[in-house]
């Protein structure tokens, strides 16, 4: 959950920005947040209810009955707490809590951003069609806005949630219409399986030794995800996260982070160029935000806040776009698109550890200052003042690899040394998208509309062509 990686995050003191400087626009990229377990995910662990009766049962058959007693007495009898649902993946009351604690958290941190009345067009709020994501932006809106309005006890208000279709969604849903992404996933999830093994092996034979049942590994990966599952969702740490030491769970948590890396991070370049769309759309927002600040646009005329909820697989590669947590040299590996080594395992110390890097409601914010004077460097245009861009990560300031390791970026040098490497590619070539399906749909959609003319002129109706409207 998102409170408890926070406070396991070491935090660095927060850089000063001098008074003279105010923050004119923030950009928002967050994941969900808690969420229930997804639909395939509730019919693993009742399977894994009726093998561990089974094991349990095998056991009480044998003939050492004293090894009885070193079953778990939560394991005699236990039930999914989801058994019977058919569907899951559900925005829970925690993951609510989430969103709408850190968007007071958003509001008070940049008063002076949020102090205007809202309009969709100045605080943009959009979300992926998947439920727990605009659920999550609902959550984060309730709160950034309450006290706003006249709605209810707590002054609430309405406002404005936008999402775009999943098939065409390539800012948020980059990964759904990456076909190159698509076949690299694919064709490496059974080499991560094997790597995940020997793990997977060792602890499957100290939960043998210790509790002598005829465990496999895939009882011992279900019951780690069983153990995450508790633990997040139902605050419960003394069943099956009990059956590992501390050791094996360091381990487990390597396999995952293991995963995430090659199949979502820094493993292959494909995972991160694929989010360039949401990237663009980030900077873009950011050179709105200055054009309309150099030109004096009055206050409600311009947007001050871009701010999107989505999933673990959009804020990963956007992370590693920001070339975030990384090792040593690591950012001039992925500027070359050079393949990094993979995240070393316990007891050596790493940096990717997906519990830090994307937990549930897991985010990053890029607020872009506006400072008087030019900085004496030379910028695209002649500006009155300077621009600079502070990355915030699960709301802690984070140092940029590709600025010089600071916190504070000049907007200019944001552009050229972050996001200028990354745009010699083009998503649909990347992608391998075709084209000819978006071309397909106008001519389609023209077709059906001419059937139906020809048809209401037939039972007598005078309709002309121009009279109607395709606006949907």
């Amino acid at each position: 959950r998102y409170d408890v990686s926070r406070a396991s995050n070491s935090v660095v003191s927060a850089p000063a920005i001098s008074d003279e400087c105010r923050v004119i626009h923030l950009n928002l990229v967050a994941r969900h947040g808690t969420r229930a377990p997804t639909k395939k995910r509730i019919k693993e662990l009742d399977r894994l209810a009726v093998r561990l009766g089974t094991l349990v049962d095998e056991a009480k058959q044998g003939p050492d009955t004293a090894s009885l007693k070193k079953i778990p007495s939560w394991m005699k009898g236990w039930e999914s707490r989801w058994k019977g649902r058919v569907k899951g993946g559900e925005l829970v009351s925690e993951g609510e809590e989430e969103l709408f604690n850190f968007a007071n958290r958003v509001k008070e941190r940049f008063q002076d951003l949020f102090d205007e009345e809202y309009h969709p067009d100045v605080y943009s709020i959009r979300a992926t069609q998947v439920p727990r994501a605009s659920a999550s932006a609902v959550a984060f809106g309730l709160g950034l806005l309450s006290g706003k309005g006249k709605l209810g006890a707590g002054n609430n208000r309405a406002f404005s949630v936008l999402s775009e279709s999943r098939a065409s969604d390539i800012c948020l849903r980059f990964f759904d219409s990456c076909k190159t992404y698509k076949d690299y996933r694919k064709r490496k999830e059974p080499d991560v399986d094997k790597q995940k093994e020997p793990i997977l092996e060792h602890v499957t034979s100290a939960l043998v030794s210790r509790y002598h049942l005829k465990f496999t590994t895939q009882d011992v990966s279900s019951l780690w995800f069983l153990c995450k599952q508790e633990a997040s969702l139902l605050n419960i740490t003394n069943q099956a996260c009990q059956l590992f030491n501390e050791d094996e769970v360091h381990l487990l948590e390597w396999t995952d982070d293991l995963e995430g890396f090659v199949l979502k991070g820094y493993g292959e370049s494909i995972n991160y160029k694929m989010g360039l769309p949401l990237l663009k759309d980030v900077v873009q927002s950011m050179e709105e935000a200055i054009i309309a600040k150099e030109e004096n646009f009055p206050d409600g005329t311009y947007e001050k806040a871009r701010l999107r909820f989505a999933h673990a697989e959009t804020l990963v590669p956007f992370t590693c776009l920001l070339g975030l947590f990384l090792e040593g040299s690591d950012f001039e590996k992925i500027q070359r698109e050079e393949p990094l080594d993979l995240p070393p395992m316990p007891p050596q110390r790493r940096n990717w550890k997906g519990a830090l890097v994307a937990p549930f409601a897991s985010n990053n914010m890029l607020a872009l200052y506006q400072c008087p004077g030019n900085d004496g460097k030379k910028t695209s245009q002649d500006q009155k003042n300077s621009y600079f861009v502070q990355v915030l990560h699960n709301e802690a300031p984070v140092s940029m690899p590709g600025c010089g390791n600071k916190d504070l970026c000049p907007f200019e040098e944001f552009k050229e040394k972050i996001v200028k490497p990354h745009l010699e590619h083009d998503y649909d070539m990347l992608c391998k998208k075709p084209v000819a399906a978006a071309d397909e749909e106008p001519s389609s959609f023209s077709s059906k509309l001419n059937f139906f003319l020809d048809l209401l002129s037939r039972k007598g109706y005078r309709v002309k062509g121009q009279d109607v409207k395709t606006e949907l």
